[in-house]
Parts: C-alpha cells; structure tokens; sequence
C-alpha cells in the first residue's frame, strides 16, 4: 500500500543510491590509481595520489568532506602527503535557495512556521556541509541563530562513509604501520551523532551547565519550542573572528588563549567531556566597551563524552611522563585500550605523548611550539611517528583516543595562530587539581542527567 510513508523511504533510498553512485565514480579513478601504482611498484602515498583525492573530493561536496577534513587533521589517520592536501578543502555546499528554505521551515515546523518568529531571513548568514545557519527573531525580540540541515543528509553520510571506508580500507593493505578502523569507526559515530540536533541541543545545555561560572566562555541558550532534530535554533551570540585579533596586544591575545583553554579543557578535566571540532569557524570573541572579553562556543554538534577511566588515563600519562615514571605511563596506555605493547612500540607512542604534553610539562611562560607555522603544527611528529611504526608496528589505536589528539592538534593549532604566550603547566594543573576517576564519575553522572543525556 502506497502513501507518504512509503513514497519518503523510497526517495531516501534512491537519494542513496544515487549518492553512492557519484561518490563511487569519483573515488573509484582515485583508487585505481592507487592500487596501479602498488602493482607497478610506485609510492602510493606520494603527492600526486594525495592531490588526485583532493580534486575528487572537492569536486563532490557535502558531508564526504567533512570527513575527509576530520581525517585530515587526527594524527596517523593518513600519510602525511594526504593530510595536508586534504586539509586544503573547504566545506562550502551551495545554500539552499529560499523557496527551498521555506518547504524545509514548513516540514520541520508546520504550515504556520513563519509566525513562530517576529523575522526570519530567507538568505543564509553561513553554509557549511551538513546545514545552512539564518538569523532570525523570536516573537519576544530575541535574536537567535537558526542551524538547517539540508534534505537527505542522512543518505549523503552512510553513501559518503561506506566509500570513503573502501578507499581507505585499500590503503591499510599498503601501509599498515597504522591500523585505521577504530579511527573509522569513531569518525562515523561522530558524523551520525551531528545529523541529530536534538543531541546537538542537549550537548549545548551540557556546556551551558558546565562553563556556567566560567567569564570567559558564553554558551548560547536552545530554544526547544523551535527546535526539532534537523531544526536547531539558539541564541544569536555577538562576536567577531578570532582571527580578526591575530595583531591586537599580547594581553588580549593571551586572554582569548586562556579562554580557549578553559573551554576545551575544564570539561574535559572535570566531567569527562570534550568539544571535538576546535575549528575557527566554531567561535567567536565577545567584547564589552571595545575590548575583547572572552569567546563565544557556538557548535555543539562534535561533542566526545569519555569514560572516566580514559580521564584518568590522561592524567595518569601526564604526571608519568612529568615524574619519569615508566610503570605509570604504560598503564595510561593500557587504560585507554593499547593492545600489544612492548618495549619499542612504548617509546614511539612517547614520542607523541611527549610532543603533545610538551608545553604542559614545562613550567615556564612560552608558546606552544615555537617557530612552528599554524598549518605545521604536529606534522613533522606525526611524519616521524608514522616512519617509526612501519618498522616496529603495527598499531591501532582505539576509538576514545581519536578526538581527544585531534582537540589537542587543533587546540594548539588557535595558539599559534595568536602567537599566545602563556604558562601551560600552570593552567593544566589548575584544571586537575583534587583529581580522581570517582570525582569525574560523580560530576559526569549529575552533568548527563541535568542535560538529558544520561
């Protein structure tokens, strides 16, 4: 029997299979090449290869790179060559037009949707790979920003992570030194759980909670009455681009530095949360008679929620590497689910762990890697890394710690590009300071259930 039920699945269907085919064709030349080159005996993971996926993939649009742009920037994901092409793309969907604006308010909202807001401009303020943001007004003359997800993106990211997995499934048989499943598998969790903005909602009264006392972070209120699961619409925050500050003084570049820090790392520290997408176009900088007072977080859609026992994992490594204590560090490792450990696969992860908590172990007032450009920031470690592993390898490395090396690679990536000069150790020991599992236990638990997580 026919009706609008069956006409939606059979639309959802055919948007997938269409998908599958252009991202199949655009993919498919890319890993033929590949696989041509390492039956002819050719690197396969040179420059020409890494600039073939680009132009594929920039030529698809949509949520496939977004992906490709995760992978980009998580350490040993891909080789070297591929990151930092990948890195190159840029995430502009054509908006959706404003005839097609107002069937997607009317599918999310009703027929009446126009006069649950005072105004609602039809032309979009921003428009990324899953949604378009507009600025709108509610009937009380509160502005707010109104996040909506193009149609089908839920086809467009299982067509778009099936093939991308294919792609990069060929590349593990040729470079296996890192085992890149779990990562795959944590990238589509992360990718699936954004398409849900009633989630994305939740997250935000998470961080509401959390950084309530915090004067240097604001986190926008959600407006549920206005909301649904592709439809997400919160405070409209006043800000200007972080980068816009790059030549102010060094007190307000350190200010905003500092502010970044509390509001990746305070979470993370203190209820096991971490915000897994540290990109520029995710905040802004508030300012009160002129000045810059802090940053505002505006999305929520990537957002880690860890186990304490990974919590205490990374503290645990800190202060073993801080007291050269050999037993504590492996048992970090341990902890956050490294399998097969020995002597030379210990000191390679070392050379990682000590790059990333370099500027946390040196109690000095310094920038976080200097002489560094932004773009660089833990490429040569990773190319040294990776290199090490082809010999001592393999490796896999487990889901949980994908996004907490990402937020640390991108974290670091803002303070050089502030030229931030600040005392790392000081403000990471601040934040762990009276420590324990139990104690992140006890506050993730209450934090869940007041946001409806839990």
């Amino acid at each position: 029997m026919n009706g609008p039920y069956q006409d939606a699945e059979r639309n959802r269907i055919s948007a997938r299979i269409s998908r599958y085919a252009r991202v199949g064709a655009g993919l498919g030349g890319v890993a033929a090449r590949i696989a041509g080159g390492r039956l002819f005996g050719t690197n396969v993971t040179d420059r020409g290869n890494a600039m073939a996926l680009t132009e594929a993939l920039g030529g698809l649009k949509g949520p496939l790179m977004k992906v490709a742009q995760l992978m980009a920037t998580i350490p040993d994901a891909l080789p070297p060559e591929y990151a930092t092409e990948l890195a190159t793309l840029q995430s502009n969907a054509p908006p959706m037009g404003a005839a097609f604006v107002k069937r997607r308010m009317m599918a999310e909202l009703g027929a009446d949707w126009r006069s649950r807001f005072a105004e609602f401009d039809l032309h979009p303020t921003a428009a990324a790979s899953l949604g378009q943001v507009h600025r709108a007004t509610t009937v009380d003359g509160e502005h707010l920003a109104v996040k909506l997800q193009y149609p089908d993106m839920a086809s467009a990211v299982e067509a778009d992570l099936s093939q991308l997995d294919i792609l990069f499934g060929l590349h593990r048989q040729f470079d296996p030194s890192v085992d890149t499943r779990e990562i795959a598998k944590e990238i589509a969790a992360r990718i699936r759980e954004e398409l849900d903005y009633t989630r994305e909602a939740k997250h935000a009264a998470l961080y509401r909670s959390i950084l309530a006392y915090e004067p240097l972070v604001n986190v926008p209120h959600i407006h549920p009455e206005l909301s649904t699961g592709r439809l997400l619409s919160m405070q409209w925050l006043e800000g200007k681009p972080l980068l816009s500050f790059k030549q102010s003084g060094a007190e307000t570049r350190n200010l905003l530095a500092t502010a970044m820090f509390k509001a990746w790392w305070l979470p993370f520290s203190h209820q096991g949360v971490i915000h897994g997408d540290p990109h520029l176009g995710n905040y802004t900088v508030f300012e009160r008679n002129g000045a810059a007072e802090g940053i505002n977080l505006l999305d929520y859609g990537c957002i880690r929620i860890f186990s304490p026992s990974f919590v205490g994992g990374v503290v645990d490594l800190y202060r073993g590497l801080l007291e050269h204590d050999q037993a504590r560090i492996v048992h970090a490792y341990e902890t956050w689910g490294f399998k097969g450990l020995h002597k030379d696969l210990i000191e390679i992860l070392n050379l990682w762990a000590r790059f990333i908590y370099g500027p946390l172990l040196d109690d000095r007032t310094r920038t976080v890697a200097d002489g560094v450009a932004p773009g660089e920031y833990g490429r040569k470690e990773a190319f040294t890394v990776h290199q090490a592993l082809k010999e001592k390898g393999p490796v896999t490395v487990p889901r949980e710690f994908v996004f907490m090396d990402r937020a640390a690679i991108g974290l670091g990536g803002v303070f050089l590009h502030l030229n931030a000069e600040l005392n790392f150790y000081r403000l990471f020991n601040e934040a762990i300071d009276g420590f324990s599992v139990n104690r992140v236990a006890e506050q993730q638990s209450l934090a869940l259930a007041a946001a409806g997580l839990n």
